[in-house]
């Protein structure tokens, strides 16, 4: 696939890169390259691949889906500087 000029240039601003004439007319070679590349890719037959999200396989540990307060609510606001309930007390900010 062939980058013209006023893509690199695009790109650069999309990406707010300042880039000049001289430099665009190099990012068209390597971003053309690169475009090339990834074509290549489709090339490659992946219909009896999997999709995967690592090389090795491994299960994640699970545990159970608990809403749990921990039972530590006095230790977690005895810090606070002013607390009711075992909830923090902050002033009001809206008016």
């Amino acid at each position: 696939m062939q980058v013209d000029q006023a893509t690199v240039k695009r790109i650069a601003r999309l990406a707010r890169i300042k880039i000049t004439d001289e430099e665009a007319k190099g990012l068209e070679k390597e971003l053309s390259g690169i475009l090339d590349w990834v074509a290549m890719l489709d090339e490659v037959d992946t219909a009896g691949v999997e999709p995967m999200t690592r090389v090795v396989p491994i299960e994640l540990k699970k545990r159970k889906d608990v809403v749990d307060d921990g039972e530590i609510a006095a230790d977690v606001t005895r810090n606070a500087p002013q607390s009711t309930d075992h909830f923090f007390v902050v002033p009001k900010v809206v008016e």
